[in-house]
């Protein structure tokens, strides 16, 4: 699991006046693998890559490497010795490199190559080194040190690419037809025809040279310009180091397993931060940025930061709330931690409780036997069980614990566990639907049931054969780059060079990586077009509004005064009606409480303050009973609670209520019930309903509206710490 090292790479590029040439309308062979080359250091320079690059040129009108005497590797020259590539080196790839008039042996320039290599990594630590070579092999080649070259080659584990304008196998009439496979998509592009003599014999060298290396695969090191481009187009993603986490893994207060975590999965951002800098010299020390702090007065009078203390806003109020204060607050663990609460069947566990921005792969401690028996056993018996591990992890004993499970994991070549976070029950969000089974209107017929069924097989994105086996992923999200990055990426290099320019538009490529792939488009177009003959959509007409007799039968005379609702004073006749059905009502029950509400505060000698608290404390129990059938219940309590205190004149009784409503709804987190208030826009009464209210308008629906966000709560520590990736590890 250790850091994989750095790599030395030269970039060989023939300059010679034929890589000038090009047909009408096309790039010349130069172009293009300057092009090349400029995609392969971008993608270094955005990754942050440790790796470091030299440029090698043959085919200058000069000489200048460490071989040249007399007439040996002349005309080759050493552009850039070894070191990290940067911004300058795009632009002297884009803007210093010019056409030569000269030709030379490209493998004269291996060979110029080799020895920079040999002797600008002496002494020091890489893991890789390589050459890229990039050429139309029409200049001269003698094989005379063709064999001392593969030798040396071999014996010093350099490694070579060839990158040339057409396939290396487009000379060969018969030959190898399975090399070079991933040439095969271009071959039309170059008929054998268009080459000349010289090419052809470069490419017999070639293909001498690397079957020699590698006789399988060595056809396979060697691209086309335009394959590269393609491959190269998506910008390199940075290169993380892991960083182990190692910790003890404890069961109770006897058993402990040493452990070493890794982050598998985490949420990757843009490292490089924006920073103001001076317009004109674009240096960040010509700006500098002083925040002062004043007075809310007249004067706004200067107030030093030593006098200043932040504050917390609690309600209207700011409650002062110091650093000291903050300190003492924060939850102190004794160390960092990962324990095990306890097991949980698996199936438990819903999908939907994932949560949080990382996910770790947890393993036994390198080197400790003890450790990766104990772990193991206990990996293998949570497989077999079915069960998963409920842990408390704590990075550190600054980081406030969280609560999460531990899936075991066996593969053929390890085995671990899994940790994702769980959700706290203020990390919840319950959301209240009414059910789609009981409404008639919403069963699919069998039918619609089919197509719908067609419609998903065809837009299968895993192609299987006769036994289940998946053959072919057509969508791989491990593949795809995020495309905010490599559009950001695009943009900074392109204003690095063009920084008056307007930015280019989005590559197509970017556009096309989250489309459906074409095969899955042309293939669900039949079940579609079936899903739209089965599920019609019709336009709903305006629904007709309801008309009473009084709407019919009314003076159609617009010009006289709208009559009023005649107010029906005999209510109480109808209440005794029902108070004979229901029985004889004495206190608000459980069963039907808006009802008895009603019938209670209408009896002679009612005190409605008395009943309207039997009514409070039945709501009450709903909401502690927590479910869309009791917030139903209560929320038609309160509408009942509202219309009889309007009409009975107790306004006061139940704004106070609703007042006190609101701040235990906030205290008891039931914000999903206050939701429904708000939707059902049950608010104060106000002075325009009833004569005794206080309340106004404005009030009633700020009285509703959601709080304001508070900017100055503090931000919470990430927990995730330094741990960090596993997927090249693996």
């Amino acid at each position: 699991m250790a850091r994989s090292g750095k790599a030395a790479i030269v970039l060989c590029l023939d300059v010679g006046f034929t890589m000038s040439y090009s047909a009408s309308g096309e790039e010349s062979s130069l172009e293009q693998a300057k092009k090349v080359m400029t995609k392969f250091v971008q993608r270094q320079v955005f990754a942050e890559s440790k790796d470091e690059v030299a440029v090698v040129l043959f085919g200058t009108g000069g000489t200048r490497n460490a071989l040249a005497s007399g007439d040996q590797y002349q005309n080759i020259t050493v552009h850039r010795s070894l070191m990290l590539p940067d911004f300058d080196l795009l632009e002297d790839i884009q803007d210093g490199i010019k056409p030569g008039s000269e030709q030379a042996d490209f493998l004269d320039a291996i060979i110029v190559c080799m020895d920079l290599l040999q002797k600008e990594t002496l002494g020091k630590k890489y893991e890789k080194r390589h050459i890229e070579l990039f050429t139309d092999l029409s200049s001269p080649v003698s094989e005379d040190q063709l064999e001392i070259i593969i030798a040396n080659l071999k014996k010093t584990g350099i490694s070579i690419q060839f990158f040339l304008p057409f396939p290396v196998d487009v000379g060969d009439g018969g030959g190898d037809t399975s090399a070079s496979v991933h040439s095969q998509t271009h071959r039309n592009s170059f008929p054998s025809k268009g080459l000349t003599e010289q090419q052809k014999e470069g490419i017999v060298v070639v293909r001498k040279l690397m079957h020699t290396l590698d006789e399988e695969g060595g056809l396979e090191e060697v691209y086309t310009f335009r394959e590269s481009l393609e491959r190269l187009s998506m910008f390199k993603k940075i290169e993380r180091r892991p960083m182990a986490w190692p910790c003890q893994l404890t069961i109770g207060s006897n058993l402990s397993i040493r452990i070493v975590a890794y982050k598998s999965i985490t949420e990757e951002k843009v490292k490089k931060m924006w920073t103001v800098v001076d317009a004109k010299t674009h240096r960040k020390d010509d700006v500098q940025k002083e925040t002062v702090y004043c007075l809310n007065d007249d004067d706004e009078t200067e107030v030093q930061k030593d006098d200043t203390i932040q504050g917390f806003r609690y309600g209207s109020d700011i409650v002062p709330f110091s650093k000291e204060d903050e300190e003492q607050m924060k939850y102190k663990t004794e160390a960092k931690c990962f324990s095990v609460l306890g097991f949980s069947r698996s199936s438990q566990i819903q999908r939907h409780y994932y949560m949080g921005n990382q996910v770790l792969k947890v393993f036994a401690a390198k080197d400790d036997e003890n450790a990766a028996v104990a772990f193991s056993a206990l990996v293998h018996a949570l497989d077999e069980l079915k069960l998963v591990a409920i842990v408390r992890y704590a990075y550190d004993r600054r980081c406030n614990p969280q609560i999460g499970v531990a899936f075991p994991y066996i593969k053929d070549t390890y085995e671990c566990l899994i940790y994702v976070q769980l959700p706290y029950v203020e990390d919840l969000r319950q959301y209240i639907f009414s059910s789609l089974k009981n409404n008639k209107k919403c069963i699919p017929t069998a039918d619609q049931l089919s197509a719908v069924d067609s419609l998903i097989d065809s837009m299968n994105l895993v192609s299987e054969d006769d036994d289940g086996e998946t053959f072919e992923d057509l969508f791989k999200p491990s593949k795809i780059p995020n495309p905010h990055f490599q559009r950001l990426y695009q943009c900074l290099q392109h204003k690095a060079f063009h920084p008056n320019k307007p930015l280019p538009p989005i590559e197509q490529h970017l556009l096309e990586m989250l489309e459906m792939p074409c095969v899955v488009k042309e293939r669900c177009q039949a079940p579609l077009e079936k899903v739209k003959a089965l599920f019609p959509l019709k336009e709903v007409g305006k629904k007709k509004e309801e008309k009473t007799a009084q709407d019919i039968f009314k003076d159609n005379s617009e010009d006289g005064p709208k009559l009023k609702k005649p107010k029906i004073e005999d209510e109480e006749d109808i209440f005794s009606i029902m108070k004979l059905a229901e029985g004889n009502v004495t206190s608000v029950g459980s069963v039907n409480p808006a009802e008895d509400f009603r019938i209670l505060v209408r009896q002679k000698n009612a005190d409605f303050k008395d009943v309207s608290q039997q009514l409070i404390t039945r709501i009450d129990q709903f909401l502690e009973n927590k479910g869309s059938q009791y917030y139903m219940k209560g929320i038609n309590c309160i509408r009942v609670f509202r219309e009889e205190a309007i009409k009975l004149s107790k306004v006061q009784c139940f704004n106070d209520f609703l007042q006190a409503l609101k701040s235990k709804v906030e205290d008891k987190a039931l914000a999903d019930f206050w939701e429904i208030i708000i939707q059902d826009r049950i608010s104060l009464i106000t002075k325009d309903e009833a004569e005794g209210s206080l309340v106004t308008s404005e009030e009633a629906e700020k009285f509703l509206a959601p709080k304001e966000k508070k900017n100055e709560t503090l931000p919470p520590t990430d927990e995730g710490g330094d741990v960090d990736d596993l997927l090249d590890m693996m």
